[in-house]
């Protein structure tokens, strides 16, 4: 439908947009929302106890892809002296991955860093001496 101005099919669309990146590649602008609306699940208190195996199955992935969307997996390779201040500014889910190099005197961290934090904490990584830091998107996190 995004396709129908530029190609000369219409002067304007009406469109259910969720990130409005086809509008956008389009040459598109949204000029009025006609309804903000959201996703909800709705279950009855009664469920079956098969229905509610289902429900708690469903409710696992659901909260898995939410918990991803706002956090990142960062690697790194950091000086053996410095690993008890980055471990205090990069606390994990529980608490950073530290393997050692084969070079002497250096690990590889690894850790997930909320993304309202990121750039504080990879500031802070780099004062630490840090280096060769890799940022991952994660797709699912189960907690």
């Amino acid at each position: 439908m995004e396709i129908a101005p530029g190609i000369g099919l219409a002067d304007a669309i009406c469109d259910h947009v969720s990130s409005g990146s086809t509008l956008f590649t389009n040459g598109l602008k949204e000029i009025e929302v006609l309804l903000q609306s959201e996703a909800v699940l709705v279950a009855n208190k009664k469920l079956a106890d098969d229905k509610k195996l289902l429900l708690d199955k469903l409710l696992l992935r659901i909260n898995a892809v939410k918990t991803a969307k706002n956090s990142k997996y960062i690697l790194m390779n950091a000086p053996d002296h410095q690993l008890k201040n980055i471990a205090a500014v990069l606390p994990g889910i529980k608490s950073p991955t530290i393997v050692p190099l084969v070079e002497k005197g250096w690990s590889s961290v690894q850790s997930v860093v909320n993304e309202n934090d990121f750039w504080d904490v990879i500031e802070k990584l780099k004062e630490f001496e840090a280096e060769g830091i890799l940022v991952v998107p994660i797709e699912k996190m189960i907690v």
